[in-house]
Order: structure tokens, then sequence, then C-alpha cells
């Protein structure tokens, strides 16, 4: 059932730590640097004056960009090596994300966006890659539960850091930057682990999108309302009258739930028959939730219990679409499937914030909740759709 892509024999069974380590390093950055940039580069915007659909605008270049990384990502590993390549992206995430500060211009911030966030596509694509090949199949669901609790963790502490330190001043964009290149410290320090990529199979790049379709749009779903609700939230919550920090907090809870969920998630993955079942539960959660917010989110303590469960239950989404991949695929299959993955979540990342923006504009502040029950609603009928017409476990 497993089969080895160095030709050993036998199946590994330990974990290598500092693989996992390097890997969990190169996320937490990700998830802090994405947790803290989102809400802080849309804060800013609002108070030039810029409209919310500039600003959705904005935030889907994160999309842009990371649909033009993640196809070129195993290419160029595979010629620097996955450890350079991660360094290398590690630099250009860190000096583009202190670039912020000093671009005054709006159009300024549209390359800087696709610097930054092609980059931390770049440390995605390897992080997945490296952190699937350190896990034994039999504790698969264990380890990406933690890699992704630390993922939420970074996500969680984004806000946090921004409730603290606020918008004001060069100081949240050099706390970012410095937490980047914090990272390349374990990964250095891991770079005998480092992951070899073997010879690229025939198979064309956009075929991976469909290996397992019900995996790759919950991965769409999951980047288009983590980077809508990330990056708009706060302009939510302003305007259903929460204070900056307030509305900061509540996006930490979105990430606590994260953290208390995925390990628990990651092992429901790893016994579960038909994962299909567990990530069309997570997206009814999701939908139910996000019907729930308008009527909710007046009072802030209730609001925060809810957003505590629904962040958890989103982030299932990606981490039960994320150990199906490592459990079908291998070796450079796995890097450009893991690619693909990260290609469906920056489609996701593109279309997010872009709708969530137009919504707001269209139909009042609410259509930020309505805005993210329409991509919950689409994959619900997804993938009932293919549970029902389709016995296979894709």
């Amino acid at each position: 059932m497993d089969h080895s892509s160095s030709g050993t024999p036998a199946i590994r069974e330990e974990i290598h730590w500092p693989a996992l380590i390097a890997a969990v390093a190169a996320i937490t950055a990700v998830g802090i640097a994405i947790g803290l940039g989102l809400p802080l580069l849309s804060v800013i915007l609002e108070k030039r004056g810029v409209s919310s659909t500039m600003i959705g605008l904005n935030s889907a270049m994160a999309g842009v960009a990371a649909m033009a990384a993640a196809p070129v990502t195993t290419w160029i590993a595979q010629r620097l090596t996955v450890v350079n390549t991660m360094v290398l992206a590690i630099i250009a995430a860190a000096a583009s994300a202190l670039g912020f500060f000093y671009a005054e211009a709006l159009w300024m911030w549209f390359p800087l966006r696709i610097i930054f966030h092609g980059a931390i596509t770049v440390l995605f694509v390897l992080s997945e890659f490296w952190i699937n090949t350190a896990a034994p199949p039999s504790r698969r669901g264990l380890v990406l539960g933690i890699y992704a609790t630390v993922l939420s963790l970074g996500f969680a502490a984004g806000p946090l850091i921004f409730s603290v330190v606020g918008s004001e001043g060069v100081m949240p964009f050099a706390i970012g930057a410095g937490i980047i290149l914090m990272a390349a410290i374990p990964i250095l320090m891991a770079r005998k682990e480092n992951p070899v990529i073997g010879p690229s199979t025939d198979i064309p790049f956009m075929r991976y999108i469909f290996l397992v379709p019900t995996a790759t749009a919950a991965v769409f779903v999951f980047g288009a309302v983590e980077s809508g609700g990330l990056s708009l939230f706060p302009v939510y919550a302003n305007r259903t009258g929460f204070t900056e920090s307030q509305g900061a907090l509540l996006l930490t809870m979105i990430g606590l739930g994260n953290v208390l969920f995925q390990i628990p998630v990651g092992l429901v993955a790893d016994r579960i028959g038909d994962r299909r079942r567990l990530l069309s539960l997570f997206a009814v959660i999701g939908l139910v939730g996000s019907l729930a917010l308008p009527f909710l989110i007046h009072n802030w303590l209730l609001t925060a219990v809810i957003l505590l469960f629904w962040g958890g239950s989103v982030a299932g989404l990606y981490t039960v679409g994320l150990a199906h991949l490592g459990d079908k695929l291998h070796g450079a299959d796995l890097a450009s499937a893991n690619a693909a993955f990260v290609f469906c979540y920056a489609m996701g990342m593109l279309l997010g914030p872009q709708t969530i923006g137009v919504a707001m504009d269209l139909s009042g502040t609410h259509g930020f909740a309505w805005a993210l029950a329409f991509f919950f609603g689409l994959y619900v009928v997804l993938t009932l759709f293919r549970l029902l017409l389709s016995p296979k476990r894709t």
C-alpha cells in the first residue's frame, strides 16, 4: 500500500524530528506573517479611505502570486535544493514585509503583495512536502495535526500581536519581518535532512488538481474563507461597533479554535473510512456559522465562542485534505501534488477577498457573512454530489 520513494524495503516508522522542526518553523513564520499582515494592511488601507472592493483587490494579489509561484516551486527546488530555496524565500518575504511600511503609494502595495505571497507560497509548498516525507504512514495524522496546530498558532499569534502593537509606525512590520527571518535558523540546522525531489513525471501540473477533487476543492474554500476573512473581518468588526483591538481578538479566537482542533482532527482522519464525510461535515459547520454571524455579531462573547468552534472546523478542511494527499502520492508526485494543493489554496485567496469585498459594497456590512456562506454552500453541494454519485474515495 505504501511505497518508499527511496527504494528502501522497510517503511520508516520513526519521525524525523529535525525535518519536522524545520518544516514547522517555516510554517509558523508563514502563519504569523499572514495572521499579522492581512488585518494590518487592511486596517491601514481602511484608515486611508480605500474602498472595501479595492482592499479586497489588493488582498487578492496574494492569490495571483501564489498561483504563479506554486507551479514552478518544485522545478526551482530540484535545482537549488529544498533548503536553499526555502532560505531564499524567507529573505524575500522578510524584505517585502518591511517594504510595506516604506511604500506610501497604493500602487506600490500590489508588487509588494506579489513578492511577499510568492515567497510565502514557496515556503508553504516545500514545508508541506518536507513534512509529508518526514511523517511515517502510521503517524501521518498525528504529524500533520502537529503541523496544522502550529500553523494555527501562527494565525492566532498574528492578530494577537496586531491587537497589542496596533497599526501605527514601523513596529508591526519590523516584528513580522524579524519572525520570518528567525525561521531560517532551524531550516539551516536541518540541512542534512534536506529532502530530495526525484525526477518529475510526465503528468501535466494541472492534472494534479483533479487527482483528488474533493481535497483540492476543500483547500480552495479554505483559502477563500481564510484569506477573505482575515483581510476583511477587521473592517466588518469595526462597522458593527467593535474597536480595532476587539476585532483583532475575535480573529484570535478563530485561530485558537484551529489550534485546539487540529490534532484531534488529524487523528480522526487516520481512522475514518471515507474522509469526504468529514470534509462535508466541516463545510456544513462553516455554512451554519456564517449564516449565524449577522445575528450574533453584536454580542462579543457569544461571537467569540462561536468563532472558536467555527475556526477549528474550517481549518479541518486543510488538514484532512493534506493528509489524504500524503497517503496517495510519493516522491516527485507528492511535491507536484503539494504544489497543486497550494495552487488551489491560492485560487481561493484570489477569489475570497474580492468576492467578500464586493459583497460588502453591494449588500452592506453583512455581505461579509453572506459571501462566506456562499463558499461553504458550494462545497456542501459538491461533497454531497460526490458522496452520492462516486463510490471512490477522491
